[in-house]
């Protein structure tokens, strides 16, 4: 084994436990009982297992509700947000058009400015709407927050199939609907299940619009922050296992993805 291979092994150990060590000690926290949390020193091994935190945690009013509402938000975002950006990302991979590179700059803006003062006034637009305090309120902030990723991620997607395998399937007598979906679509999957994954991230950590748009159908984070800053300390942790842990979940699920988009671009 080289030199080279041996400091990529160990960078990714490093990387692996910078990234797992925070997750393993606060589900650790998340079911020790009560009493073994307040003892000192902590133990680093599971030696008093519990679910009584968990449990009531889960039975709290709001939680359940809460969750619902940030599945529901995170699924509409990713589907909103697909649906427009990948025709977005596509058009700026295949077609130049004057102003093009000025209108990818233009989109970014939308994240130059903090959430709050894009929150307010859309919580006076929502109000005369009739969309206050509901998801999808929630929903369409978010995809107004996502868009611009997608379709830049897309986009640059897009730029990596090749164009000449595309024309010969119209020369063939394909339309272009049908030269998308069976040559570009298929070698496009990975980035766009990429560009799923941040969407739906970006969606359910998002804290200051929700909490601002919604009194009563918050989201989870949203729900957490406003109740956890005077929960004991042990609804802390569950509380910040149960933000984080549908992510993983989300993310595992579109592993496949994932790695092929990568493989594909280290070759």
């Amino acid at each position: 084994m080289t030199r080279r291979r041996v400091l990529v092994q160990l960078g990714c150990v490093l990387v692996t436990l910078f990234m797992g060590l925070p997750l393993y000690l606060i589900a650790l926290a998340s079911f020790t009982s009560r009493d073994a949390l307040n003892a000192f020193p902590l133990p680093l091994l599971p030696t008093a297992v519990s679910g009584d935190t968990m449990n009531t945690f889960l039975r709290t009013t709001g939680i359940v509700g809460g969750m619902l509402n940030s599945l529901t938000v995170g699924l509409s975002t990713v589907a909103l947000a697909t649906l427009l950006g990948v025709p977005g990302g596509y058009a700026l991979a295949r077609f130049a058009f004057r102003g093009r590179d000025a209108y990818q700059v233009v989109m970014l803006l939308t994240r130059a400015l903090p959430i709050v003062v894009l929150s307010v006034p859309l919580a006076k637009i929502f109000i005369d709407a009739g969309l206050y305090d509901t998801t999808y309120a929630v929903t369409l902030l978010h995809t107004a927050l996502a868009l611009p990723s997608t379709i830049l991620i897309t986009a640059a997607v897009f730029a990596g199939v090749s164009v000449e395998q595309e024309e010969a399937a119209m020369v063939f007598g394909a339309h272009r609907w049908a030269a998308f979906l069976r040559i570009v679509a298929p070698q496009a999957l990975p980035g766009i299940a990429a560009a799923a994954v941040f969407t739906f991230v970006t969606s359910w950590n998002e804290v200051l619009g929700a909490s601002i748009l919604t009194l009563n159908r918050r989201t989870l984070p949203a729900h957490v922050l406003a109740t956890l800053a005077d929960s004991p300390l042990a609804f802390r942790f569950v509380g910040g296992l149960v933000l984080v842990l549908p992510a993983i979940v989300f993310i595992a699920l579109v592993r496949r993805y994932l790695l092929n988009m990568w493989g594909t671009t280290l070759r």
